[in-house]
């Protein structure tokens, strides 16, 4: 990619030259497929410097103005698509099936989204006799992971535009092509100079520098709940927002009324999405205790009939994990829930036998897992599903609950009104009952160390906002 080792600063790409280089490696092959510059201290300043300048003008934008950015912003995205996807597989080693109809679709529909919000939204609106003024709450550093390159920025940069914000961007430096590729379209897509700005690095140089800056008025973070806590902790000096979608530990639960063969095998398969690497997969899958020899061997066919190989063949359907050390952590996981106790249905640690290289895990069953296990407590971020047996509803709703996490929850149950009730009980910012079609518009966010605010729909648009009230224009 021609700018793959540049920055992008006020409105131009700007050369990395005298930076340290980091090479962008290929989960798949174990090897390089490009080169990035790694930002300083110094970067994040001249790039906060000019989106400051910017927000001067910008903020005070119309609505129709911005809307014709954001509209040949979704022109140019549309024409390249496939070069999203394909970049997606080569940086992060997702199925080319997954890359376009999840990956990019996905941005797609958020971008859509986004232009829709702004159509009709009510910047001004009166409240009683005040007057309250929605404006765009500054610049904002958007600092993004890289299990959705593209999509997880979207979610946070279109809002941001077409609220009036401008922005520095640190995508994750493990996955920077395809963003380097946004970068592109919002330059040819005529944003304006400074609004927009891109500097690649790692979290203690450059997302401690951008979470700490004093012309920060923002920050949204996606990400880990480590780094999360240590964004606050550097944010907490200037007082700024700070909007983070953090970890998850996300269970399921199978009520006894089910079609079980469909709710184990739609629940296991739901959990591989993307290898396992999403915040919200149903990792945890809660099964009665009389059916749950009943779910193995589904479970087991469930995770058997996975495709994996062949990132570019269009009938694989579970790639790697990310990297090196996501690949240990994953499976040292798995070796810690044997030594537990936890029953091994089918994978393991390793490779699949058929791969000799890249960051490949099995596709992996555990039965008679209980809570206190840690393949059941931590956030596994791989293809490992985990049964465990409950005797009531009301347990399953306590093990669900049991966990520091509370970020998506998931509920199989041809009940609907027990359904409704079991809901009202869990703590997470997302509820999916009977795998509903994804509707771009949910505000998507957690509960506890699951992070705080929303994206996505108006709930993400109004991240972006301050509210003003004005008095004594109604007074009559």
């Amino acid at each position: 990619m021609k700018y793959l080792d540049h920055f992008y600063i006020g409105g131009q790409f700007v050369t990395g030259e005298g930076r340290t280089k980091r090479s962008v490696i290929s989960p798949v092959t174990e090897e390089g497929v490009g080169t990035i510059s790694m930002g300083t201290v110094e970067d994040v300043n001249r790039a906060v410097e000019a989106a400051r300048r910017a927000f001067q003008s910008y903020s005070q934008s119309s609505r129709d103005d911005r809307l014709i950015v954001l509209r040949r912003v979704l022109e140019l995205f549309d024409e390249r698509a496939e070069e999203f996807a394909q970049l997606t597989t080569l940086e992060m080693g997702a199925p080319i099936n997954f890359s376009r109809n999840a990956q990019i679709a996905g941005s797609r529909a958020h971008i859509a989204d986004t232009i829709r919000i702004l159509e009709h939204y009510e910047f001004e609106r009166l409240s009683g006799r005040t007057v309250l003024s929605m404006e765009p709450v500054g610049v904002c550093a958007l600092i993004t992971p890289w299990n959705f390159p593209v999509l997880q920025i979207v979610t946070k940069v279109m809002p941001a535009l077409a609220t009036g914000c401008t922005i520095v961007l640190k995508p994750s430096e493990y996955a920077p092509i395809s963003p380097m590729l946004f970068a592109e379209v919002l330059h040819d897509a005529g944003v304006p100079a400074g609004v927009f700005n891109l500097i690649n690095g790692d979290g203690p140089t450059v997302g401690e520098a951008l979470s700490a800056h004093p012309d920060i008025d923002m920050v949204s973070f996606t990400g880990s709940t480590r780094a999360g806590v240590q964004i606050a902790k550097n944010a907490a000096d200037t007082v700024k927002r700070v909007h983070q979608e953090l970890g998850g530990n996300s269970a399921n639960i199978i009520a006894p009324d089910v079609d079980l063969e469909a709710a184990v095998t739609k629940g296991v398969l739901g959990a591989y999405r993307n290898a396992g690497q999403s915040c919200t997969a149903p990792t945890r899958m809660l099964v009665p205790r009389q059916l749950h020899d009943q779910a193995v061997p589904i479970a087991k066919r469930a995770a058997e009939s996975v495709v994996v190989g062949d990132v570019n063949d269009e009938t694989t359907t579970l790639g790697p994990v990310m990297n090196e050390r996501q690949f240990e952590r994953v499976n040292s996981i798995i070796d810690e829930a044997v030594r537990e106790g936890a029953t091994l249905v089918t994978g393991g640690s390793g490779r699949p036998s058929s791969l000799n290289r890249g960051y490949f895990v099995k596709p992996t069953v555990f039965a008679n897992v209980t809570p206190s296990m840690v393949i059941a407590r931590e956030e596994i971020f791989g293809p490992v599903v985990s049964l465990i047996p409950y005797d009531t509803l009301e347990e399953a709703i306590e093990i669900t609950n049991d966990t520091p996490y509370g970020l998506a929850a998931y509920l199989q149950s041809k009940d609907l009104g027990t359904a409704k009730r079991i809901a009202s009980k869990l703590r997470a910012g997302q509820v999916m009952i009977n795998h509903p079609a994804w509707d771009a518009s949910a505000p998507f966010g957690g509960f506890k160390q699951s992070g705080n605010g929303r994206e996505c729909g108006e709930f993400g648009f109004e991240a972006f906002l301050e509210v003003k009230a004005i008095g004594g224009l109604h007074e009559g």
